[in-house]
């Protein structure tokens, strides 16, 4: 194909496997804050101290030592917070395990990149695929010491992902590096010192089927009372029996109320994690609980309604229906949103769209949703795009991933599937494909639109040119069908749209709007079908001189219509001749006073 990759299979994206609802904890007194800051405090120097001897521990870790950490932190608080803490850990050693592999990942693109461009001469042109030599020598040296340094990162990089050395910062490293620049965030150190304690606060618990309510150490009742089973050295603050504190706040969750009241009656486990948002000075409260894994469905289900193909672009998503066959039903589709401002913003930014491009698909009868497996890991270096500043901030700054698991979230709770397909080459096929075609002067097609017809038509198994090449020899389907479309079984594959005037002869219009009845015609060709025979072949009048050519027919039979006419004195009927096999010639008028017989063999 001339360079073009191996496109990647679609696949229908798996659903969500677990639910998340937060609702705010309201009328806090202050002994109950109190109490929360106490616990958060001393149950997040418990999970410091859990981090920072899993990360010595290294590649060597096992059961043993984990059952070894567990039974020391039970000691200092109980069975239950020591789990939860523990998990925490692991959790958070693993993804930092993950984050050190894409990082040695992004210094081998890097790597790779530099060396490629260093070992070209100076000003050697590029292509699509590679970028070119450099442009001058001292742009050649400079490239030379940041390969130097990419390679001793690197090295050092696999050093640590080897010995099983992560570096994790708890409060996380964005914060902690804020400490050096607290005049550019508008901070005081009181300000931050407050944000980095209660960053580093642990108020969770694990669920826990068959106990009540689902849970031991926090425990939401029914009707929204929270009770937190308190640490030993905190059991002084305890206001209720048993060791537990509960809080004069009640919650009640507006979003998926139902399911988790469902959940807590029946006993089953939940999840709960407590934090405060100290810019706001809010308290809340989380639940969490899984669902049974559901198996997707197959692709060609998806596929049976047709699709909505979906171009995600740093402002917009710009959607278009197909159905089925591959073909555009209706205008495109645009849904805006801005990804700048604080991370909440553009969290509901990026729902809000997501909530009309899902009511829409809802609206439009599909029964899935097309959209670009986006990794741009391998993009976001500057040795691959150094001189393209802001390409690299608007690539960077598209949630990607973020964006397809909520995707799968919110499209799950409407019966929607999502269908993954290989992003390459879609928006350049389908401006070149469905760009100009679909422009019209009251519809204005972008290349983002157009995009989102070739998704749509890859994710439905369609290629995303219009048609496919015709055939060779005659342009019939002796060398196969020529449409992309139909299939060689489907009925009707290579009739023409009949036109919107098709009616049968002397019936009404099909608009109903006409009302006079047409003229009747002064010619044998446009006689009605009802005087001429078949109305699949068509007559004319003959002149005196006219030659008659038989097509190598060996015999023909001369048929002779009913209308007759005079021309020089003569009197004409027309006439057809059929051969032996089918109609050798057609259209030919005779002359019957020249040797003609109204039916007979010549």
């Amino acid at each position: 194909m001339g360079g073009v990759r191996e496109l990647a299979a679609s696949f229908v994206a798996p659903g969500p496997c677990g639910v998340a609802v937060r609702d705010r904890l309201k009328h806090l007194t202050p002994e109950d804050e109190g109490v929360l800051r106490a616990v958060g405090a001393y149950q997040g120097a418990l999970a410091s101290g859990d981090l920072k001897v899993r990360c010595a521990e290294g590649l060597e870790h096992g059961a043993d030592t984990w059952a070894a950490r567990k039974r020391e932190l039970t000691g200092v608080s109980s069975s239950r917070i020591a789990g939860a803490i523990t998990k925490a850990t692991h959790d958070q050693w693993a993804l930092a395990r993950r984050c050190q592999a894409a990082h040695i990942q992004n210094l081998d693109a890097g790597i790779r990149t530099l060396r490629h461009r260093l070992s070209l001469p100076l000003g050697a042109p590029g292509t699509k695929r590679a970028a070119g030599g450099y442009r001058s020598k001292n742009e050649w040296f400079r490239k030379s010491r940041r390969l130097a340094a990419l390679e001793t990162r690197h090295a050092a990089a696999v050093r640590d992902w080897q010995a099983g050395r992560v570096r994790v910062v708890r409060g996380g490293w964005r914060l902690l590096n804020t400490r050096h620049h607290l005049t550019d965030a508008g901070l005081t150190e009181e300000q931050w010192r407050e944000r980095w304690e209660a960053e580093r606060w642990f108020i969770a618990a694990d669920g826990e089927s068959g106990k009540r309510f689902g849970n031991e150490t926090i425990r939401v009742t029914p009707d929204g009372e929270v009770s937190i089973k308190l640490p030993v050295p905190l059991a002084h603050l305890a206001n209720t029996r048993h060791g537990r504190y509960t809080l004069t706040a009640r919650i009640a969750f507006a979003h998926r109320g139902a399911e988790w009241a469902d959940r807590i009656t029946g006993n089953r486990a939940v999840a709960y994690r407590i934090h405060l948002d100290v810019e706001r000075g809010r308290w809340y409260l989380t639940a969490l609980w899984q669902r049974p894994v559901v198996k997707t469905i197959p692709l060609e289900t998806a596929r049976a309604r047709g699709m909505v193909g979906v171009d995600t672009n740093a402002d917009h998503f710009a959607a278009y229906r197909l159905d089925r066959h591959g073909n555009p039903v209706g205008g495109p589709h645009r849904f805006f949103y801005d990804l700048s401002g604080s991370a909440g913003h553009r969290d509901a930014q990026i729902r809000h769209a997501l909530t009309r491009l899902i009511n829409w698909a809802v609206r439009a009868g599909v029964a899935a949703i097309g959209i670009e497996e986006l990794d741009f890991t391998g993009e976001k270096t500057r040795e691959k795009h150094g001189g393209r500043k802001r390409f690299r901030q608007l690539i960077s700054g598209m949630p990607t991933a973020k964006l397809k698991a909520r995707l799968v979230s919110m499209a799950a709770e409407q019966g929607l599937s999502i269908v993954a397909v290989d992003p390459a080459y879609t928006s350049l096929w389908g401006a070149q494909h469905w760009q100009k075609p679909l422009t019209t002067p009251r519809r204005k097609m972008s290349r983002h639109d157009a995009a989102g017809i070739a998704i749509g038509r890859r994710a439905l198994g369609h290629p995303v040119r219009r048609r496919t090449a015709p055939p060779p020899h005659d342009r019939s389907d002796r060398a196969g069908h020529r449409t992309a479309q139909a299939g060689p079984s489907d009925r009707g594959r290579e009739v023409a749209c009949p036109p919107a005037t098709d009616r049968p002869p002397g019936g009404p219009s099909p608009s109903g709007t006409r009302k006079r009845e047409p003229s009747a015609s002064n010619t044998v060709r446009d006689a009605p079908s009802t005087h001429r025979g078949s109305r699949t072949h068509s007559y004319a009048l003959a002149r005196n001189g006219d030659s008659i050519p038989l097509a190598g027919a060996a015999a023909f039979t001369v048929e002779v219509m009913p209308q007759t006419g005079t021309l020089g004195g003569h009197a004409h009927r027309a006439v057809r001749f059929r051969g032996t096999g089918a109609w050798a010639f057609l259209g030919i008028v005779g002359v019957l006073d020249q040797g003609f017989s109204e039916r007979g063999a010549r």
